[in-house]
Parts: structure tokens; C-alpha cells; sequence
């Protein structure tokens, strides 16, 4: 058991202190306990390390809003203890956490597994929204509905111990960690670079996961280079917990025949790959003296003006605080009449201003509201109230930014304000069962 200061994570160890070192990652909602059932034959030959995500089973309550900070974390975490290299398997959000390592510090993994995993886990709306439903509501919603996401639905009837310690995990979590872990989610995207994981992987899904099922985990077979399959059949999201002995034979044979050894040029060091593979990889004329010497004429004045073209960091903002439909649907019905004006909107509203760091996101939500109030722009009103729930208000905040609207801007346009305001947080609220 550990004491965990902010920048690291509450672990514990199993095994022999000699055995080489096996990392097991929890998915959101759950604690180590999730590998219980694993342990004792894992053990036997490797040194087992899990942990628990922020606010978790306990743990502190110091919120991780990127997978990218929970793998800086589990690092930290790693290197007080004089860990450098390890094996890693994570099922769901610890999946995502795996994928990151190997991409950003493949001298480290040994060899990967990643369970009920996925290249991007559903759209970032999504998670965003089960962020405004437990901001509202708690995580009683979510914790109740869990088993269904989670299990078979024989599974559940047949093991309601297991069911209702599944509900009490997720009850017990702290409701601001999980929000910020539903946010890592959201913002997770390594499509793209899955060709980058240099790492023998091996994929592991339930043939009956609805959350991030067989389909997300052939994406991943075909993106990784060196990575295999297995489907458990009769399981759902939470695998290893519903289908234990399959899930221990699989890592089982997978850490015993892939674990890829340290690269030792003699020195007694080990080298980083991605350092070396890159430069391979790279078609030859790009590496030539000819082609890095050779300026391109127009880069020089770019660079010169010291003024980055804010279009893509206000798209990017967009889509954080409006969600991925909503701009998806206004840049697609954008002609050439309409056009110029989306881009004006992205590059200077959300660019410029949305994206300046004087005022925070829930303060500039406060002032769009009461703005939108003012003029009777009550369609807008509508969407930037689902973006004031993004941004971290409460229903109860929403209200008081109304009242004291009314007192500024008048009654009558306060009371429309109401009605709209009421209809889009009655639905983004509501929990879905």
C-alpha cells in the first residue's frame, strides 16, 4: 500500500520482490479489486502492481482531466519506486493509459494488453454529457446502471454480490475525479497514430461488450503492428471480472511469450526505440542534407509575424464547449453563402476571445448567457446553456445568472429565458436509463 502525494497514484504490489514487474489498470468506476480473481496465478510469476485512478477506491481526490496525465502519473509512481520497465495490462480507461505509455515511452513497456479498449471511446459528446449528469445528479444514476453496461445480463442475475459491489464501486468514487476522467475519455483519440505502438499487444474483448466491443477492438488489431486478438465469449465490458479464468490464461500466455526484452547494446542501459525506429522509417529523401537545408520561400515570413492562425485552436474549443453535433451540423450546412461567416465565427469568437485566458470557461459562460438574455437571442440561449453544463455550471448557477438577468435585462426576457433554459436542462440532466 502506498501514501500518494498529488502527482502520483495509490498502488500496491503482489509477487516476489525479484519478479519481473506486471501492471494491471483499472476502467472507470472500478479499484484494483477489479483484478482480484487474476492476482494469485499472475503472481506466481510476476511482480503485480496495480493501482487505483484518482478518487477511487480511496484514493485522493486529485482529478486527471488527460490520459496523458494519468500515464505521467503512473510514471511518477513508477520511478519513485526505481521501476523502468514493466509489462502492462489495462482494461477500458487503463487501456487507454497502456496505449499512451507505449506511444510516448515505449522504452518502458515490455509488452501490452489492452482489454475492452478502444482507439477513441465513443464521441467526446458523450462523455461530456455523463459528465453534466453526474454534476447534477451525483454518480447514484451511473453507479446504479453500471451492471448493465458492465456484465451479461445472466451474469448479473446470477452473481448479485458481484452486482451490487459493482454499484457501491461507482457510488463511492468522488464525483469531480470521475468527471475528469469521463473529460480524458472524451479528448482520447489515438487513431491515427496506433502504427506508432511498437509493443507486442495483445487485444482482449468480450464477445458480448456493447461499450467498446469486438468491432473497436479490430481496429486496434489492424492499427497496431504487432498485435492479436481474443474474443471471451459470454462477457461483457468488465471481463476479467466476469470471465476470470479465460482472462488470467490469456495474459497468462501473452506476458509469458511477448514480453520484449530490454535493448541492451553492452552498456547495460537500455536504448529508447522510438528514438532509433523513427529515422527507419522515414523515406530517404527526407532525411538528405538537401531537403533540410532547402528553405521554403513563403515559410520564412509566417513565421516572422509571431501571430498563430487561431482557426484551429478555436475549432478546437468549439467542439469542447458546443460538442462535436452541434459544430459538426453548423460546418456542414455552411455553402458558399455561409461560409466565410462559420469561419469568421470559429477563428474570432472561439479563437480569439473563448480561447483567451483572462476568464475561465464557466465565467464566460456566465457573460454569454446574460448577453443572449439581453438581446432575446433565444436559440442560441438554448445551445449555450447545454454548453454552460459542459463548462462546469450547475443547474442552480444557470438559475441565479437568469435572476440576475431579469434584474438587468428586464423580467419579460428573463421569463423566456427561463422556459428555454428549463427544457435543455431537463434533458441534459436526465439521467438515461
Amino acid at each position: 500500500m502506498s501514501e500518494t502525494p498529488t502527482n502520483t497514484l495509490q498502488y500496491r504490489f503482489d509477487g516476489r520482490e525479484d519478479a519481473p514487474v506486471l501492471i494491471l489498470g483499472p476502467s472507470l468506476g472500478t479499484t484494483w479489486h477489479m483484478w482480484d480473481r487474476q492476482v494469485p496465478e499472475l503472481a506466481q510469476q510476476w511482480r503485480v502492481f496495480r493501482f487505483d485512478l484518482p478518487g477511487h477506491g480511496g484514493a485522493p481526490a486529485h482529478p486527471a482531466g488527460s490520459v496523458a496525465d494519468l500515464a505521467g502519473r503512473l510514471l511518477a509512481t513508477l520511478d519513485a519506486l526505481g521501476v523502468q520497465r514493466f509489462g502492462y495490462a489495462g482494461c477500458a480507461l487503463g487501456g487507454a493509459v497502456g496505449v499512451e505509455l507505449a506511444l510516448r515511452h515505449p522504452e518502458r513497456v515490455a509488452s501490452l494488453a489492452l482489454i475492452a479498449a478502444s482507439p477513441r471511446f465513443g464521441t467526446a459528446d458523450e462523455f461530456r454529457q455523463r459528465g453534466v449528469i453526474v454534476r447534477t445528479n451525483g454518480l447514484d444514476p451511473i453507479a446504479r446502471t453500471s451492471p448493465d453496461r458492465w456484465f451479461t445480463s445472466g451474469f448479473a442475475a446470477a452473481q448479485p454480490a458481484i452486482t451490487d459491489w459493482a454499484v457501491q464501486m461507482v457510488r463511492t468514487t468522488d464525483p469531480g475525479c470521475y468527471i475528469a476522467a469521463c473529460e480524458a475519455l472524451a479528448s482520447f483519440d489515438v487513431r491515427a497514430e496506433l502504427g506508432r505502438v511498437g509493443v507486442p499487444t495483445l487485444v482482449l474483448v468480450g464477445s458480448d461488450d456493447q461499450v467498446t466491443g469486438p468491432a473497436e477492438a479490430r481496429t486496434l488489431v489492424a492499427g497496431i503492428p504487432d498485435a492479436r486478438l481474443a474474443v471471451v465469449p459470454g462477457a461483457s465490458h468488465l471481463v476479467p471480472v466476469e470471465q476470470p479464468a479465460a482472462v488470467t490464461d490469456l495474459l497468462v500466455r501473452h506476458f509469458s511469450t511477448a514480453w520484449q526484452p530490454a535493448y541492451d547494446h553492452g552498456t547495460g542501459q537500455t536504448a529508447v526505440p522510438g528514438v532509433s525506429l523513427k529515422p527507419v522509417l522515414a523515406p530517404p529523401p527526407q532525411v538528405t542534407p538537401i531537403a533540410e537545408i532547402a528553405p521554403a520561400a513563403p515559410a520564412a515570413p509566417v513565421e516572422l509575424t509571431g501571430r498563430p492562425d487561431p482557426y484551429d485552436a478555436g475549432l478546437k474549443v468549439r467542439r469542447e464547449v458546443l460538442g462535436d453535433a452541434h459544430v459538426d451540423r453548423a460546418l456542414s450546412q455552411a455553402d458558399d453563402f455561409s461560409g466565410d461567416f462559420q469561419e469568421f465565427v470559429t477563428r474570432y469568437a472561439w479563437g480569439e476571445i473563448w480561447d483567451r485566458p483572462g476568464l475561465d470557461r464557466r465565467a464566460r459562460s456566465c457573460v454569454t448567457l446574460t448577453a443572449l438574455v439581453a438581446g432575446g437571442h433565444l436559440e442560441e440561449l438554448a445551445f449555450h446553456t447545454r454548453a454552460a453544463l459542459r463548462n462546469g455550471l450547475t443547474p442552480d448557477e444557470i438559475k441565479e445568472v437568469l435572476l440576475h438577468a431579469a434584474v438587468y435585462c428586464g423580467v419579460p426576457a428573463a421569463n423566456s429565458a427561463f422556459r428555454v433554459a428549463q427544457q435543455v436542462i431537463h434533458e441534459e440532466t436526465t439521467p438515461t436509463e
